[in-house]
């Protein structure tokens, strides 16, 4: 039987090699930007305090989801890069 190479095997066998860029964090093996990840914790941070204000689903989501798509937009275009 054939032995196949997973994806932590073959990322060790490269070694150094392989790095993540900077700016990123490494969720499930991917980088993710850090103003993404920062856009969704915050937004989360605003649904669940909402929620807990109002008792209601409609306006957390809301609220959460809106305020996760301005961080997220604003923080995209404030560090991108400049050609």
């Amino acid at each position: 039987m054939e032995h196949m190479t997973t994806a932590q095997e073959f990322s060790q066998d490269l070694g150094d090699a392989v790095t993540r860029p900077a700016g990123t964090v490494s969720i499930a093996g991917v980088p993710w930007p850090t103003y993404k990840v920062a856009a969704l914790l915050t937004g989360l941070i605003v649904f669940a305090v909402v929620a807990m204000t109002t008792a209601s689903a409609a306006p957390a989501v809301l609220s959460g989801a809106g305020v996760a798509a301005i961080v997220w937009l604003t923080a995209g275009m404030l560090g991108a890069p400049k050609d």
